[in-house]
């Protein structure tokens, strides 16, 4: 990279941290990024001192591509924008922040990717990882940035990145040594148009590896089963219906690992600490990667046994007069919010709504009946959630302008022994600047109601 020309598209925390790498391995780089309203000075002054940087706001010229050899796309940026497309008409390589960390990066690679269970899997893969190393990362789209440490690893550092299907859409030779693909459910149709195309750009994740690699898989899940033909890895699946050849399954209240014929005892299914069926597939996909990384069975056992969940995936709050308060935030889309549903233990007032991925609510509002008292809906998606329900015959359902009056709604109406849950089906875009703002203040408006 030394010398080469650079654009790095994006001034957020991808493209911020893809700019350091760059300049610290001596690239000359332009960051972009179409916001005007971005402050320059500001941006130069975290790069102060290091290198040869120049910042471009608002259009992307055809003089500025001039001599570009590379460009690093961030995530949130969609390959069909016309700025990119014009970087594709010159002839520009584009890769993915991911591709360019992994280009720098040393060490030994478990990839997570999948429409839900990732950031939860990863958070458990990499606690496993910290349990059994020091030198270990826990990276990608759970909120640090690859690219910020992929140049400080060694051979003999262990990371667990969570990859999203906007990563993997423009990688070239990213190999992780285990990847996996924990379920398919369609996501950000905005973004991808179709199902198959969601897929098949989480599919990518494993394009790269050889028979000395591992894909992990969902066995249960009929969509990932249709797709694995032309895989190269070596397929270990994860099931709590069957007994793969090779992987993690349950029997008699047990988890086990099998590697063709040898067949090992894991743990006790009660000692697991997370809520939820979906969170037992979360665990069985832990169990099976940090096998095929080479982790001992009792440092698996023992750090899944104190795992306790991570923020925003049904955490548990707070209980308020024999209520039960349950902050699901990250549940931003139908399939994850049935998951939280089914985990709670009782009748459900439940929070959802947010802004618009192109979801539709059919199968959600489903599985209401016998299981949710109300729905209290915010939101640009309030109206459209609304028409669904009454569709199905939902009729407990409440429109509200903000999330602190949702909270006020289900705080009167609750009784002793419900459970109240923000699982909102939705991203947060619309409201929130994330998903982690609308849990927070979810949390912030539950901690100050009266006991």
């Amino acid at each position: 990279m030394k010398g080469k020309s650079i654009i790095v598209a994006g001034a957020g925390k991808s493209g911020v941290a893809a700019t350091g790498l760059l300049l610290r391995n001596g690239a000359k780089v332009t960051l972009y990024d179409g916001n005007t309203e971005l402050d320059k000075d500001e941006l130069l002054a975290g790069f102060a001192g290091a290198g040869n940087i120049n910042i471009v706001l608002g259009e992307l010229d055809d003089e500025t591509l001039e001599g570009v050899d590379l460009f690093i796309i961030s995530p949130g940026i969609s390959v069909e924008a016309p700025f990119v497309e014009k970087v594709k008409a010159a002839g520009i390589p584009i890769w993915s922040e991911i591709e360019l960390a992994y280009y720098f990066n040393k060490g030994k690679i478990a990839a997570i990717t999948g429409t839900n269970g990732k950031t939860t899997t990863t958070t458990l893969v990499g606690e496993i990882f910290k349990e059994f190393t020091k030198d270990c990362l826990v990276v990608g789209n759970i909120g640090l940035p690859y690219t910020r440490f992929a140049d400080a690893t060694s051979e003999n550092t262990y990371v667990a990145a969570e990859i999203s299907s906007f990563q993997l859409e423009t990688i070239h030779d990213f190999r992780p040594h285990v990847s996996a693909v924990l379920n398919l459910t369609p996501d950000h149709l905005n973004r991808h148009h179709t199902f198959d195309n969601y897929a098949a750009a989480k599919m990518r994740i494993t394009e790269n590896q050889t028979d000395e690699d591992y894909i992990v898989l969902n066995y249960d899940d009929p969509e990932i089963m249709k797709r694995t033909d032309g895989i190269k890895a070596n397929i270990c699946y994860f099931s709590h219906e069957a007994e793969p050849e090779r992987g993690a399954f349950t029997r008699d209240g047990k988890i086990y690992i099998k590697n063709n014929s040898t067949e090992e005892y894991v743990l006790d299914i009660d000692r697991i600490k997370i809520l939820g069926e979906h969170n037992l597939e979360n665990v069985l996909a832990a169990v099976c990667i940090s096998y095929f990384m080479d982790i001992p069975i009792e440092v698996i056992r023992d750090t899944v046994y104190a795992f306790k969940g991570v923020e925003h995936r049904i955490e548990f709050v707070r209980e308020v007069r024999d209520v039960r308060y349950y902050n699901d935030s990250k549940g931003t889309n139908p399939d994850a919010a049935i998951k939280a549903i089914k985990a709670m233990k009782s009748t459900t007032l439940l929070i959802g709504g947010g802004y618009d991925k192109g979801s539709d609510y059919d199968e959600w509002v489903e599985c209401f009946p016998g299981k949710v008292r109300y729905l209290v809906v915010i939101g640009e998606t309030a109206d459209k959630i609304i028409k669904c329900c009454k569709d199905h015959g939902f009729n407990e359902v409440v429109k509200v302008d903000k999330l602190e009056d949702a909270v006020t709604f289900c705080y009167k109406h609750a009784k002793p022994g419900d459970d109240v849950l923000l699982s909102p089906a939705c991203a947060s875009w619309d409201m929130f600047r994330s998903y982690e703002e609308r849990g927070n203040l979810f949390k912030l408006y539950v901690e100050s109601l009266e006991d």
